[in-house]
């Protein structure tokens, strides 16, 4: 118990590994481009609810898988990542709430004791990021994509209907959380 509570304050996650292509300022923005590494995830659609309930419970769904029956806990946490449509773009009801699984694991990840909890496997992708700290909400998201668009104008390629939302703290860390919102490269 100790233990889980020194690395919810104090640990950090294992990201989705990527590597730098570009950096860049605008509008006080800081931003990446990145390249990230294919790889399995633990993903839960959820329908019917606002963002910041879905986001909720799909962090409840991920524990679970977490510590899941097979009694293979899995030691390290990975960053979590909800899809999100943009405002004003395609709008949909569902939220998917994905774990990318530590990369011990990746070659055999254990069985889901959720039946709602389906692993994927996702190709590489190209994306731009923004970072900022704090327990972001819905609206924390909703800014940065706003300002993360702003910042790219009008000259990127992206997918304009939906971003990603990543989370890398484990909920009991007080300080120094670290959000992204990412744009997936066309």
């Amino acid at each position: 118990m100790l233990g889980m509570i020194k690395n919810s304050l104090l640990s950090t996650v294992e990201a989705w590994p990527y590597r730098v292509l570009s950096k860049g300022e605008k509008e006080q923005l800081s931003y990446e481009e990145r390249e990230c590494e294919g790889g399995r995830f633990a993903a839960v659609e959820l329908a019917g609810k606002a963002f910041d309930e879905a986001s909720k419970e799909g962090a409840g769904h991920k524990e679970e898988f977490l510590h899941n029956e097979s009694g293979k806990a899995l030691a390290q946490v990975a960053q979590g990542t909800c899809g999100c449509p943009i405002p004003g773009g395609v709008q949909s009801q569902k939220v998917k709430v994905s774990l990318r699984i530590p990369s011990p694991f990746q070659g055999n990840p254990p069985s889901p004791s959720d039946e709602s909890i389906k692993i994927e496997e996702r190709q590489g992708m190209t994306i731009y990021s923004t970072q900022f700290g704090g327990y972001a909400k819905e609206v924390d998201y909703v800014n940065y994509a706003a300002k993360l668009k702003s910042a790219l104008g009008s000259e990127a390629a992206y997918h304009k209907d939906f971003y990603l939302c990543n989370g890398y703290d484990p909920p009991m860390k007080p300080y120094g959380r670290r959000n992204e919102v990412w744009f997936v490269k066309e």
